[in-house]
């Protein structure tokens, strides 16, 4: 199906991320990808329903992401855009630090264009759009989270040292990606490689992974794992909480104190 909408492929204020955006050339997707995105939404939301954040669903349900096809980015992005100036922009693949900080910044989220193929809907070594879209753009919906992300990209934009970096990393990693949240008196997700992965999610849910409150200087400590299920996550009692981390990390950032105190 063919859209008149379109993003701005090149921006003057995203020098290093520009030759990494691209258009999402909607009418090239087939018959068949369009099956895969349903049967993934299918697979996922009974699940979810039941134990995602508020925050997600509410996001989910704002910004009408289709249950049956694919979604056209720039129609997510008109939506978006008028709730927190966030929007979701076609990126070729994989960028380097600089440039996806830089796009965090400027509250343009990196959005992958490809989807996974029906022999690979449990899990896909790198990130497709519907771990990006499904994942993580109903998140970026949410006033106080999308403050939050985008302060990370400020952040980031401007530290050199990698080592720095890595640490603060780790906050993304266990929020945006990994995050929990303590709602009702249960634990619920909001995290994209909880919200998009059946067995991630199942690990926190169903096979005890431990889960710890989120204090800023534990989560500095605690390195990623990248490659296997995760073998302890954190849980904020509200969003406010990773807010005020990131302000709390840029202010140590400033001092050049320790990141972990």
């Amino acid at each position: 199906m063919a859209t008149t909408l379109a993003l701005p492929k090149a921006a003057p204020f995203l020098p290093k991320a520009a030759q990494f955006l691209i258009d999402q050339d909607y009418a090239s997707y087939t018959t068949e990808q369009h099956g895969i995105w349903a049967e993934l939404v299918r697979r996922r939301m009974p699940q979810l329903e039941r134990h995602a954040a508020h925050e997600y669903l509410d996001g989910f349900d704002a910004l009408c992401l289709p249950y049956d096809r694919l979604p056209n980015l720039a129609a997510v992005s008109l939506k978006l855009e008028r709730r927190t100036g966030w929007n979701a922009t076609p990126v070729s693949g994989f960028m380097p630090g600089p440039a996806f900080f830089e796009m965090l910044a400027a509250r343009r989220f990196p959005t992958t264009t490809w989807l996974r193929s029906r022999d690979s809907l449990e899990y896909t070594p790198e990130p497709d759009i519907f771990h990006d879209v499904f994942g993580h753009v109903p998140m970026h919906a949410h006033p106080v989270f999308a403050d939050f992300l985008a302060h990370y990209g400020q952040l980031c934009s401007r530290i050199e040292d990698e080592a720095v970096l890595e640490r603060i990393g780790r906050v993304f990693w266990y929020t945006v990606e990994f995050g929990l949240i303590r709602q009702g008196g249960e634990i619920k997700v909001y995290g994209s490689g909880l919200i998009s992965s059946n067995g991630e999610c199942s690990n926190v849910l169903d096979r005890g992974c431990p889960v710890r409150p989120f204090v800023l200087d534990e989560v500095l400590r605690t390195p990623v794992k990248v490659d296997a299920m995760q073998p302890l996550l954190f849980a904020i009692e509200s969003f406010d909480e990773i807010y005020q981390a990131m302000h709390t990390i840029e202010a140590r950032v400033d001092r050049g104190s320790r990141l972990d105190e």
